[in-house]
Protein backbone atom coordinates (compact mmCIF):
# COMPACT_ATOMS: atom_id res chain seq x y z
CA UNK A 1 0.00 0.00 0.00
CA UNK A 2 2.82 2.78 1.19
CA UNK A 3 4.35 2.18 -1.98
CA UNK A 4 1.32 2.78 -4.16
CA UNK A 5 0.94 5.90 -2.07
CA UNK A 6 4.73 7.14 -2.52
CA UNK A 7 4.56 6.21 -6.57
CA UNK A 8 1.38 8.19 -7.12
CA UNK A 9 2.33 10.90 -4.92
CA UNK A 10 5.87 10.93 -7.25
CA UNK A 11 3.42 11.37 -10.24
CA UNK A 12 2.18 14.22 -9.06
CA UNK A 13 -1.29 12.67 -7.57
CA UNK A 14 -3.22 14.77 -5.25
CA UNK A 15 -3.76 12.48 -2.08
CA UNK A 16 -7.70 12.81 -3.26
CA UNK A 17 -6.96 11.63 -6.40
CA UNK A 18 -5.29 8.29 -4.25
CA UNK A 19 -7.56 7.80 -2.22
CA UNK A 20 -10.63 7.78 -4.75
CA UNK A 21 -8.69 5.66 -7.34
CA UNK A 22 -7.81 3.54 -4.77
CA UNK A 23 -11.59 3.17 -3.80
CA UNK A 24 -12.56 2.57 -7.07
CA UNK A 25 -9.82 -0.18 -8.60
CA UNK A 26 -9.96 -2.04 -5.40
CA UNK A 27 -13.93 -1.82 -4.20
CA UNK A 28 -13.66 -4.78 -2.30
CA UNK A 29 -9.95 -4.50 -0.62
CA UNK A 30 -10.23 -2.42 2.41
CA UNK A 31 -6.33 -2.81 3.05
CA UNK A 32 -6.11 -1.64 0.14
CA UNK A 33 -7.69 1.43 0.68
CA UNK A 34 -6.80 4.74 2.56
CA UNK A 35 -8.72 7.96 3.16
CA UNK A 36 -7.09 11.43 1.87
CA UNK A 37 -6.85 12.63 5.25
CA UNK A 38 -4.65 9.38 6.56
CA UNK A 39 -2.16 10.09 3.44
CA UNK A 40 -2.12 13.86 4.38
CA UNK A 41 -1.58 12.72 8.00
CA UNK A 42 1.12 10.54 7.53
CA UNK A 43 3.22 12.95 5.48
CA UNK A 44 2.85 16.16 7.62
CA UNK A 45 3.08 14.02 11.15
CA UNK A 46 5.43 11.74 10.45
CA UNK A 47 7.93 13.63 8.56
CA UNK A 48 11.50 12.38 10.20
CA UNK A 49 12.02 9.70 7.15
CA UNK A 50 13.48 10.83 4.00
CA UNK A 51 11.10 8.92 1.88
CA UNK A 52 8.81 11.23 3.54
CA UNK A 53 10.63 14.37 3.06
CA UNK A 54 10.75 13.43 -0.58
CA UNK A 55 7.41 12.77 -1.26
CA UNK A 56 6.33 16.09 0.97
CA UNK A 57 7.87 18.00 -2.49
CA UNK A 58 5.59 15.89 -4.53
CA UNK A 59 2.36 17.76 -2.79
CA UNK A 60 0.96 20.68 -4.71
CA UNK A 61 1.33 24.45 -3.56
CA UNK A 62 -1.51 26.23 -2.57
CA UNK A 63 -1.51 29.09 -4.69
CA UNK A 64 -2.54 32.69 -3.74
CA UNK A 65 -5.00 34.81 -5.54
CA UNK A 66 -3.22 35.86 -9.06
CA UNK A 67 -4.05 38.68 -11.51
CA UNK A 68 -5.75 37.40 -14.02
CA UNK A 69 -3.47 37.67 -17.32
CA UNK A 70 -6.21 39.39 -19.18
CA UNK A 71 -4.91 42.40 -17.30
CA UNK A 72 -1.29 41.26 -17.69
CA UNK A 73 -0.78 40.10 -21.07
CA UNK A 74 -3.57 41.24 -23.60
CA UNK A 75 -3.66 44.35 -25.56
CA UNK A 76 -5.77 47.25 -26.21
CA UNK A 77 -7.81 45.44 -29.13
CA UNK A 78 -8.23 42.51 -26.93
CA UNK A 79 -11.73 41.51 -27.51
CA UNK A 80 -11.85 42.58 -30.61
CA UNK A 81 -11.92 39.90 -33.13
CA UNK A 82 -14.24 39.88 -36.99
CA UNK A 83 -16.82 37.84 -37.02
CA UNK A 84 -16.59 36.32 -33.90
CA UNK A 85 -19.18 33.95 -33.01
CA UNK A 86 -20.36 34.84 -29.41
CA UNK A 87 -20.64 31.61 -26.95
CA UNK A 88 -24.04 32.64 -26.80
CA UNK A 89 -24.41 30.69 -29.90
CA UNK A 90 -22.95 27.08 -28.77
CA UNK A 91 -25.33 24.21 -28.75
CA UNK A 92 -27.04 23.12 -25.32
CA UNK A 93 -24.93 19.64 -26.25
CA UNK A 94 -21.86 21.15 -26.11
CA UNK A 95 -22.60 23.39 -22.87
CA UNK A 96 -23.65 20.39 -20.83
CA UNK A 97 -20.88 17.99 -22.37
CA UNK A 98 -23.35 15.80 -23.14
CA UNK A 99 -21.07 14.51 -26.39
CA UNK A 100 -17.55 14.29 -26.81
CA UNK A 101 -15.42 16.34 -29.21
CA UNK A 102 -15.75 19.79 -27.91
CA UNK A 103 -12.49 21.69 -26.97
CA UNK A 104 -11.36 24.85 -24.61
CA UNK A 105 -8.33 26.48 -25.68
CA UNK A 106 -5.93 29.16 -24.72
CA UNK A 107 -2.67 30.40 -24.57
CA UNK A 108 -0.26 29.93 -21.52
CA UNK A 109 2.71 31.66 -21.48
CA UNK A 110 6.11 31.10 -19.84
CA UNK A 111 7.98 34.40 -19.79
CA UNK A 112 7.10 37.78 -22.11
CA UNK A 113 8.77 35.89 -25.17
CA UNK A 114 7.33 32.12 -24.91
CA UNK A 115 3.61 30.44 -24.99
CA UNK A 116 1.82 27.28 -25.53
CA UNK A 117 -1.41 26.23 -26.75
CA UNK A 118 -3.74 24.50 -24.06
CA UNK A 119 -6.87 22.27 -24.92
CA UNK A 120 -9.12 20.48 -22.86
CA UNK A 121 -12.08 18.27 -24.36
CA UNK A 122 -14.71 19.25 -21.99
CA UNK A 123 -16.54 16.13 -21.45
CA UNK A 124 -13.50 14.02 -20.80
CA UNK A 125 -10.67 17.04 -19.78
CA UNK A 126 -8.28 15.39 -22.02
CA UNK A 127 -5.80 17.77 -22.42
CA UNK A 128 -3.58 18.80 -25.36
CA UNK A 129 -0.60 20.85 -25.53
CA UNK A 130 0.24 22.46 -29.10
CA UNK A 131 4.02 23.86 -29.64
CA UNK A 132 3.94 27.14 -30.80
CA UNK A 133 6.77 28.81 -32.08
CA UNK A 134 4.97 33.03 -31.72
CA UNK A 135 1.59 33.88 -30.81
CA UNK A 136 0.47 35.88 -34.13
CA UNK A 137 -2.70 34.73 -35.27
CA UNK A 138 -0.97 33.26 -38.84
CA UNK A 139 1.15 30.74 -36.66
CA UNK A 140 -1.54 30.41 -34.28
CA UNK A 141 -4.18 29.06 -36.83
CA UNK A 142 -1.92 27.22 -38.78
CA UNK A 143 -0.51 25.06 -35.69
CA UNK A 144 -3.80 24.37 -34.40
CA UNK A 145 -5.07 23.46 -37.24
CA UNK A 146 -1.92 20.75 -37.45
CA UNK A 147 -2.72 19.47 -34.33
CA UNK A 148 -6.10 19.02 -35.53
CA UNK A 149 -5.02 16.19 -38.26
CA UNK A 150 -3.89 14.35 -34.92
CA UNK A 151 -7.86 13.31 -34.04
CA UNK A 152 -10.56 11.80 -35.73
CA UNK A 153 -13.07 14.57 -36.79
CA UNK A 154 -15.94 12.85 -34.43
CA UNK A 155 -13.99 14.23 -31.92
CA UNK A 156 -12.50 17.67 -32.26
CA UNK A 157 -15.99 19.50 -33.92
CA UNK A 158 -15.93 22.62 -31.90
CA UNK A 159 -13.24 24.87 -30.08
CA UNK A 160 -13.84 27.69 -27.70
CA UNK A 161 -11.78 30.70 -27.05
CA UNK A 162 -11.02 33.55 -25.23
CA UNK A 163 -10.78 36.87 -27.11
CA UNK A 164 -7.36 37.15 -27.69
CA UNK A 165 -6.14 38.60 -30.81
CA UNK A 166 -3.99 35.13 -31.40
CA UNK A 167 -7.32 33.87 -32.69
CA UNK A 168 -7.97 36.53 -34.90
CA UNK A 169 -7.57 33.68 -37.94
CA UNK A 170 -10.63 31.53 -36.84
CA UNK A 171 -12.18 31.98 -39.96
CA UNK A 172 -9.03 30.06 -41.70
CA UNK A 173 -8.78 27.63 -39.01
CA UNK A 174 -12.39 26.64 -39.41
CA UNK A 175 -12.11 26.43 -43.36
CA UNK A 176 -9.35 24.11 -42.81
CA UNK A 177 -10.39 22.06 -40.35
CA UNK A 178 -14.26 22.21 -40.39
CA UNK A 179 -14.18 23.25 -36.55
CA UNK A 180 -16.53 25.84 -35.73
CA UNK A 181 -14.85 28.38 -32.77
CA UNK A 182 -16.93 30.37 -30.82
CA UNK A 183 -15.52 33.15 -28.34
CA UNK A 184 -16.32 33.96 -25.07
CA UNK A 185 -17.66 37.00 -23.83
CA UNK A 186 -15.24 40.09 -23.42
CA UNK A 187 -13.33 39.59 -20.12
CA UNK A 188 -15.51 36.33 -19.10
CA UNK A 189 -12.30 34.08 -18.95
CA UNK A 190 -14.59 31.33 -16.25
CA UNK A 191 -16.96 30.27 -19.66
CA UNK A 192 -14.34 28.31 -20.52
CA UNK A 193 -13.34 27.57 -16.91
CA UNK A 194 -12.74 23.66 -17.97
CA UNK A 195 -9.15 24.96 -19.65
CA UNK A 196 -8.56 28.06 -16.99
CA UNK A 197 -8.70 25.32 -14.31
CA UNK A 198 -6.33 23.05 -16.51
CA UNK A 199 -3.70 26.05 -16.94
CA UNK A 200 -3.62 26.01 -13.62
CA UNK A 201 -2.92 22.47 -13.22
CA UNK A 202 -0.20 22.81 -15.42
CA UNK A 203 1.47 25.57 -13.50
CA UNK A 204 3.01 22.49 -11.48
CA UNK A 205 4.79 21.91 -14.40
CA UNK A 206 5.35 25.00 -16.63
CA UNK A 207 5.83 27.97 -13.80
CA UNK A 208 5.42 31.61 -15.00
CA UNK A 209 8.52 33.69 -16.16
CA UNK A 210 9.97 30.10 -16.73
CA UNK A 211 11.63 29.97 -20.86
CA UNK A 212 9.39 26.95 -22.26
CA UNK A 213 10.52 27.99 -26.23
CA UNK A 214 12.89 25.38 -25.63
CA UNK A 215 10.56 22.60 -25.24
CA UNK A 216 9.43 19.90 -27.87
CA UNK A 217 6.56 19.15 -29.17
CA UNK A 218 7.02 15.48 -27.26
CA UNK A 219 7.99 17.02 -23.87
CA UNK A 220 4.75 19.09 -24.23
CA UNK A 221 2.89 15.67 -24.98
CA UNK A 222 4.33 13.98 -21.92
CA UNK A 223 3.31 16.56 -19.80
CA UNK A 224 -0.19 16.32 -21.08
CA UNK A 225 -0.22 12.43 -20.71
CA UNK A 226 1.23 12.99 -16.83
CA UNK A 227 -2.24 15.24 -16.43
CA UNK A 228 -4.23 12.86 -18.38
CA UNK A 229 -2.98 9.69 -16.45
CA UNK A 230 -4.16 11.16 -13.24
CA UNK A 231 -7.93 10.37 -11.27
CA UNK A 232 -10.31 13.15 -11.33
CA UNK A 233 -12.88 13.73 -8.86
CA UNK A 234 -15.34 15.22 -11.41
CA UNK A 235 -15.13 12.23 -13.52
CA UNK A 236 -15.81 9.64 -10.32
CA UNK A 237 -12.06 8.87 -10.17
CA UNK A 238 -11.44 7.78 -13.70
CA UNK A 239 -8.96 9.33 -15.28
CA UNK A 240 -9.22 11.46 -18.97
CA UNK A 241 -7.19 8.88 -20.68
CA UNK A 242 -9.54 6.28 -19.74
CA UNK A 243 -12.36 8.61 -21.07
CA UNK A 244 -11.17 9.41 -23.76
CA UNK A 245 -9.69 6.20 -25.34
CA UNK A 246 -13.20 5.29 -24.89
CA UNK A 247 -14.65 7.72 -27.21
CA UNK A 248 -11.78 6.54 -29.59
CA UNK A 249 -12.76 3.57 -29.75
CA UNK A 250 -16.60 3.57 -29.75
CA UNK A 251 -15.83 5.62 -33.28
CA UNK A 252 -13.74 3.15 -34.38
Amino acid sequence: MAQIVAGKLQSQWSPEQIAGWLKRTYPGAKDLQVSHEAIYRTLFVQTRGALKKELLEHLRRTRGMRRSRHYTQKTPIHGRIVDAVPISERPACIQDRAVPGHWEGDLLFGDAYSQIATLVERRTRYVMLVKLVDKDSYTVAAALARHAQTLPQELYRSLTWDRGSEMAGHKRFTVATDIQVYFCDPQNPWQRGTNENTNGLLRQYLPKGLDISGYSQDELDAIARKLNERPRKTLGYRTPAEMFNECVASIG
